[in-house]
């Protein structure tokens, strides 16, 4: 009975290691790697990462890494605008010149990045945070009225 408890603790051990995903995009050891790379923009989703940092004076680790997180979800949603606005739609236009004719898209981009999915948090050893946030395209495509080239 022993051997196969020792066993399963092995293959269950050996599945959590294959299941980690290869590690982080943007830490290393706790600390922000000198190079990260731009999530993939390939796939059905527009995906941004957002760096936040906390004031170093707040009391416990819980208030600067919950101050740090907002801040970080804040940048990543930001980034993921200026994505939005880059992106061509039919005709040879970014999103963002019809931003400017009309404001029902801009209405809808802003409520869509404001309920964009968090999909990843990452705090730093002095309770930074690194989120990464994504939107659906098709999603995207249906709310503003508009096909992606």
């Amino acid at each position: 009975m022993k051997d196969f408890t020792r066993l399963m603790a092995a293959a269950t051990l050996i599945a959590a290691v294959a299941g980690c995903g290869g590690g982080s995009k943007a830490l290393k050891n706790g600390e922000l790697k000198q190079t990260i790379e731009a999530p993939d923009q390939s796939g059905d989703y527009l995906v941004a990462m957002g760096i936040g940092a906390a004031d170093p004076k707040l009391e416990t680790a819980t208030q600067r890494r919950a101050t740090s997180r907002n801040a970080a979800i804040v940048d990543a949603q930001y980034q993921l605008v200026a994505k939005i606005k880059g992106v061509q739609i039919e005709g040879g236009i970014t999103i963002e010149k019809a931003m400017e004719t009309n404001s029902h898209i801009t209405a809808s981009v802003n409520n869509m990045v404001k309920g964009a999915e968090v999909t990843k948090m990452e705090w730093t050893n002095d309770d930074g945070c690194v989120a990464e946030v994504r939107l659906n395209k098709k999603a995207v495509e249906k709310e503003i009225g508009v096909k992606f080239q």
